[in-house]
């Protein structure tokens, strides 16, 4: 008899994930290399130790390794707050009145109301063991600066973070939030930096991107002493981090024997898809699943469906290595009135690589759209979720009425990346009608092409 399926799938705290998952393991073929900018020749671990803590580089570089142990002093923190739930959301599948299951992982249940604590927490303790003294990052909507500032916290370090000068205007309680658990913050671009001061003097009135934010917290780590950058999103160790989401989903999947058809991610630079997918990509990576992946972007940040596949820099003032991805171009800048997160202009370098062999699929949709199908989920359900998770409720709410139109019973699964609750600004525009939709020209993303860097490797 099969087993009844519960409102939350829960997991002892002996079913947990012990290892991370290293999906590149299971490619054929893997990702390109990143390149150092100046030689064109794949960078080297020491290439990257000046930037970057030496754990998270050896891990970056490693396509060889399976299963990655997560180490026990890093265990006890995580089991402050995973294994993090796994809902069926019941009231949303009977107000579509659809014959499809949905099921979603929630992230948001930890202070920084995201998944970005599982990979903060792992470059923190990292940082620690090397006997570090601080730290420095970047932040777009501010979940990410908010888990490395309760990381930091928690593993004893000081943290400067770098938030997107509108983002910081529009989400002044994710200000706060960081400030209060003693972190320095800091709106990008700003006259702290070099970097920053020459973007201003291109452009005074900009409204920033994680690409110039990038630029300033790269700059201020290489020229503080005993400190290092460190990131949440697009390169291949916080993927690795971010594995647990995925890991956890699995187990408990596997204990009520379900087998997703549809796994739905929001997707900016790729941390929180990639880490969904992990397991269930493996699987279809070695033939055992035909379960279909589809990332969601905001059309106005469209990396995936109007990027080009090129090797680009990661910040707009071209200091990090190459990175071959979906790209918009390392000088592409979101449009301000974008309220919904989800604004770098690249995607991590092995979803790109997943995307171009066929094995996940990509929509772009807008932001009006996205959260009508906010408030409708938060109408059901009683969770208001952060408008970067809203792009996924929007196309797994999609499915799911196309499974209403044809009679099809199919599983679906999504990932709630995170809580809105810091997101009101948001939301009161959106309520008050104020919200608009803007999805660049070919001429905008001209623009941010030309950026590219003229490389042979771009001109194959």
């Amino acid at each position: 008899m099969a087993k009844k399926i519960p409102t939350r799938l829960y997991l002892s705290e002996d079913e947990t994930p012990q290892y991370w998952y290293n999906i590149r393991a299971d490619m054929a073929e893997k990702p390109d290399p990143i390149l150092h900018p100046g030689t064109l020749q794949p960078a080297s671990a020491a290439d990257l130790e000046g930037v970057f803590c030496k754990e998270p580089v050896r891990q970056e570089l490693d396509e060889t390794t399976r299963l990655i142990k997560i180490p026990d002093g890093l265990q006890d923190f995580y089991r402050a707050y995973r294994p993090a739930p796994l809902i069926r959301a019941y009231f949303l599948e009977k107000e579509l009145g659809t014959p499809a299951e949905i099921y979603y992982k929630h992230e948001g249940t930890n202070t920084s109301g995201s998944h970005k604590l599982n990979s903060a927490a792992a470059q923190a303790f990292y940082a620690q063991q090397e006997g570090l003294a601080s730290l420095s990052t970047e932040t777009g909507a501010g979940q990410w600066g908010s888990a490395m500032a309760m990381a930091c916290a928690f593993y004893g370090l000081r943290l400067t973070v770098y938030m997107v000068k509108v983002s910081s205007e529009q989400k002044p309680y994710r200000k706060a939030l960081i400030e209060t658990y003693g972190a320095e913050l800091i709106p990008s671009p700003s006259d702290t930096t070099e970097a920053g001061r020459k973007i201003l003097a291109q452009d005074p009135s900009t409204g920033g991107s994680l690409g110039c934010a990038i630029s300033e917290a790269i700059e201020k780590a290489v020229k503080t002493d005993k400190c290092r950058y460190v990131l949440g999103s697009v390169l291949n160790h916080v993927l690795l981090h971010q594995s647990i989401i995925g890991q956890e989903v699995k187990a408990a999947f596997d204990k009520y024997d379900i087998k997703p058809d549809i796994i739905i991610g929001c997707a900016g630079g790729g941390s929180n898809l990639g880490g969904l997918i992990a397991p269930f990509m493996g699987d279809k990576l070695n033939r055992a699943s035909k379960t279909r992946i589809i990332a969601v972007e905001p059309a106005s940040c469209p990396s995936f469906t109007r990027g080009q596949y090129a090797y680009d820099f990661g910040d707009t003032a071209k200091t990090t290595p190459l990175i071959r991805m979906y790209t918009l171009g390392n000088g592409f800048i979101p449009s301000a009135n974008h309220a919904g997160g989800l604004r770098y202009h690249g995607m991590n370098p092995v979803l790109s690589k997943l995307y171009r062999d066929g094995f996940l699929e990509a929509r772009a949709v807008v932001q009006t759209d996205v959260f009508d199908a906010a408030i409708r989920f938060a109408k059901a359900e009683g969770i208001l979720p952060a408008p970067e998770s809203s792009h996924a409720v929007k196309v797994a709410i999609d499915e799911a009425l196309e499974c209403k139109r044809s009679g099809e019973k199919k599983i679906i699964l999504f990932g709630l990346t995170g809580t809105g609750y810091f997101d009101m600004t948001a939301y009161m525009a959106y309520n008050a009608k104020a919200m608009t939709d803007l999805i660049p020209t070919d001429t905008d993303l001209a623009k941010g092409f030309s950026s590219l860097p003229d490389i042979p490797q771009n001109r194959c």
